[in-house]
């Protein structure tokens, strides 16, 4: 990862920060996602003062064909888009079929300050929306020193 963006502008992650953070929300490739043929959703991730939102399109997916997990600091997306048949005498014949049927797999690595117990997700109009909290800061308790 570059610290320097196009352009010439400040660094990302200045110092040190850049690789601490470098890896959190980086896809992981796993076999399941190369057995999907290459469907792998779109997604866009936030980060809000007090949570991370993930926002993952899956087009024509109902509901009950979605499944999220969360295992060992991983997210994991799986769904499924079923084909439709298309019978001749209803609707004709199929001249053209680009709408791609099939699993939708994608799992990212989480950030360590993620409550993984805590992840929220909800799911409408083909648009899946996660809601992953941060841990509570911990802060620095201070300790009085004895004068003896």
């Amino acid at each position: 990862m570059s610290a320097i963006i196009k352009g010439g502008a400040e660094p990302r992650w200045p110092g040190v920060y850049e690789d601490l953070f470098e890896n959190f929300f980086r896809p992981v490739r796993n076999g399941d996602e190369k057995a999907a043929g290459g469907l792998i959703p779109a997604m866009d991730i936030v980060e809000q003062d007090d949570a991370y939102k993930i926002i993952v399109d899956l087009p024509g997916v109902t509901q009950d064909d979605i499944d999220v997990t969360v295992h060992e600091g991983v997210l994991t997306i799986n769904a499924e888009r079923k084909a439709e048949n298309i019978e001749k005498d209803d609707q004709g014949r199929v001249i053209r079929q680009e709408r791609r049927y099939g699993k939708y797999i994608r799992s990212v690595k989480l950030a360590q300050d993620v409550q993984e117990d805590k992840v929220e997700a909800k799911y409408k109009d083909g648009v899946l929306e996660l809601v992953l909290p941060k841990k509570e800061e911990v802060k620095p308790k201070k300790i009085s020193v004895n004068v003896e």
